[in-house]
This record gives C-alpha cells, structure tokens and sequence, in this order.
C-alpha cells in the first residue's frame, strides 16, 4: 500500500477508529503550527479554543471526533473540548495546551466523553507512520463523506500531506470540513500562517456545495522541519497544491452528488472579482441543477453571472462548456454559438466545467462544486433522527 498523505511527511505518527456514527483520531506531530477557522458566528466550542491555542504557533499532537459537533454547547462544551485535550495530552505524553482539537457531527448535541476517552486510550496505543494509519485516521473523522480524501504534494526536499473531511454544509468561508495538513519543512509561525490563509482562499474558500456554512470549519497546517528550510514560494505553491487536490475532493463527493461542478472566470478587473462570480454560479441552485439533469441550459450560468455584483458587459462575455477532455464554445463576445447537442454530450460524464471570460480584464479564478440531487434532500431531511 503506498502513502496517500500525511504519513509520508518526516516526523507524522497518526491512528483513527470509528464506531458507527462515532470516530476518534489521533495525530503526534510537534511543529510550528497555523489555522483558519469558520466564518460562521455560531462557532463550535473546539474553534473557539483553538482560537485561543493556536496564538503560540505550535502544536504537539491533535485529536478529532466525529459524531458530535459539540457546537452551540454553551460553557460545558467549552469545557469538555479542553478536556478532549486532556484526555489526549495525557495519552500521548504531551502538554494539552499544545493539542489541537476538532469535532463534527451533529449541532446541540454534548459529546459522550466516557466513549471519548475510551477510544482515546485505544487509538494512542497504536500511532504508527504507515499508509493504513492515514485510512483509519481519516475515516475515523469522516461523517456523510462517500471517500476519504487525501493529499500528497512530493517536492525535491520536502514533503506535504493532508486529510480532510467534508460533503455537505459547504459554502465559501470554509464549510462543514476538517482539514489537517502536515509538511516536513522548516517554517516560521508567521510565515507559515500567512501561507495557509492564501492557500485557503484560494482552494476551500471556493468550494460550495449547498451555500450553507458550517459552526465547526477547521483547516490545520503543522510543519515539522525535519526536511530543513524551503524556498518561501515553492512552498506557498505546493500548499496551495495540496489544498486545491482536498478541496476538489470535497466538491466531488457533495452530499448526493452525482458530478463535480468547476467553473473558472476569465478576463476579471481583479481575482478576487473572478472568484465571486464563480463561487455565485457554483451556488446557484438553477445551474447546479441543470447539472444534474445534463441541461445544457447555459443561460443560467449567464444570469447567475450577472447578479454576482462584478461589473462586466454581458455583451462582450464569452462561455465555454467542457467535460475535462473536449470543449465547446456557447457565446462569443456576447453572440450565441451553441451546439446544444456537443454541449448535452458534454455533461454525461462525471465532470462539467464552465469557462466564463468576462472581457473586462486579465485575471482569473476557479471554483467548484457539485449538482443538486434529489438525494441531498433525503440525506439532510434525516441528518439527526
């Protein structure tokens, strides 16, 4: 079995199990560290630790649950998410106020602490650095995921590897996901945190697979420095490498979802402005659900464009559809082109891409998501009971 992520990274040690809805991982790794946290004000009582932690700019080890989202707890879910610290510092052998901590599952809910410790306890006594650890360590985290999602960004002199977990209430500002991402190169907090936050932005800023954003959004990135000290931008590029392949992996795997949705926006006055069109078009419900139904119903990606607050001319905008392998142009410069029957061929596979250039300058940026499915419905019209 060959590595698919964290493990491969010089210094990383991890191990997971999961009990039907309910998961514990473990990571040791001791390292610089830096975060991003959700957006959303109803934050998790582990994010709001974190918050805290995460100032010292090094972590020892980390421990995640899934199951419960241990949000909207109040005071004692502040509380036993500091005692999730506890219960890994002591089984790992390390100070708790350098464990990280995360948490998933449902919201209003208080964690089962007794089957915590348990599994706490279980899981510590078998950390290895095996590819067998990165699967059990990520399905453990995992909640309505279909796929485990890894990463692994191989450059000569350092390494970079990450899990995540997410597939539904997912939205730009990150959405219901744990990401934890290790490098075995030398970096500085601030530098290191400056690093992932373009990253982020970049990657699972611009996912969205329902528009809702999550309590309990966590993305992770320890560095090791057993691998030395790295060009500042080979590194910034590798990272935001390995979170693009993660936030991908998210949008594919979408709650019901049956394609994965990418859109990029050319010819933007600035990326941030490219990047809002697209994160509009990849939310808007009509698009997602043309997707679904293979409906080369272009005019949705068009009008979800012009309601995105970006000035453009609509008549100089140009749009292409593709399947990943060929690709069909549907305007040019605002005149309609399209070969609706290339364009529905286009939408059979697995993947349905948009190329919209706007013609109002030189920058770009991609997005991605999935279609809308009848079965995101069943599976969100039962999340708790």
């Amino acid at each position: 079995m060959a590595y698919k992520s964290l493990c491969a990274v010089k210094g990383v040690t991890a191990n997971g199990v999961k009990e039907g809805k309910f998961g514990l991982a473990l990571i040791r790794a001791s390292g610089t560290a830096a975060g991003v946290f959700t957006a959303n004000l109803a934050r998790a009582a582990p994010i709001e630790l974190m918050r805290k932690q995460i100032r010292k700019g090094k972590l020892d080890a980390v421990i995640a649950n899934s199951g419960c989202a241990n949000a909207y707890t109040g005071q004692r879910g502040y509380d036993d998410a500091v005692t999730m610290t506890e219960y890994a510092g002591s089984a790992l052998g390390v100070d708790s106020s350098a464990v990280g901590v995360a948490s998933t599952g449902v919201i209003g809910r208080y964690l089962d602490l007794p089957l915590i410790r348990r599994q706490c306890a279980e899981v510590a006594l078998n950390l290895t650095s095996t590819p067998s650890a990165e699967d059990r360590t990520v399905r453990a985290i995992m909640t309505t995921d279909l796929q485990p999602k890894h990463a692994l960004v191989k450059k000569e002199g350092f390494t970079i590897g990450g899990i995540a977990k997410g597939s539904g209430m997912i939205a730009p500002n990150m959405g219901t996901m744990l990401a934890f991402i290790y490098t075995d190169a030398e970096m500085g907090a601030k530098p290191l945190r400056e690093t992932l936050k373009t990253a982020t932005k970049r990657t699972f800023n611009r996912v969205v697979v329902d528009g809702d954003t999550s309590t309990n959004d966590i993305a992770l990135c320890i560095a090791t420095g057993e691998s030395g000290k790295v060009r500042a931008a080979e590194f910034s590029a590798a990272l935001e490498e390995c979170c693009r392949s993660l936030a991908k992996q998210i949008a594919a795997d979408g709650e019901g979802a049956s394609k994965l949705l990418e859109v990029t926006v050319r010819g933007a006055p600035k990326e941030e402005a490219a990047a809002k069109v697209a994160r509009v078009i990849i939310e808007s419900p009509l698009v997602k659900t043309a997707v679904y139904g293979e409906d080369p119903n272009w005019g949705r990606v068009i009008a979800a464009a012009g309601r995105a607050g970006v000035r453009f001319d609509p008549n100089a905008a140009s749009l292409w559809i593709s399947d990943g392998n060929h690709k069909y142009p549907l305007v040019k410069s605002g005149e309609i082109i399209a070969d609706l029957s290339k364009a529905k061929a286009a939408m059979h596979g697995n993947k349905v891409i948009f190329v919209l250039d706007l013609g109002a300058g030189k920058e770009e940026a991609t997005a991605w998501g999935c279609d809308l499915t009848e079965k995101y419905v069943e599976i969100n019209g039962r999340y708790t009971t």
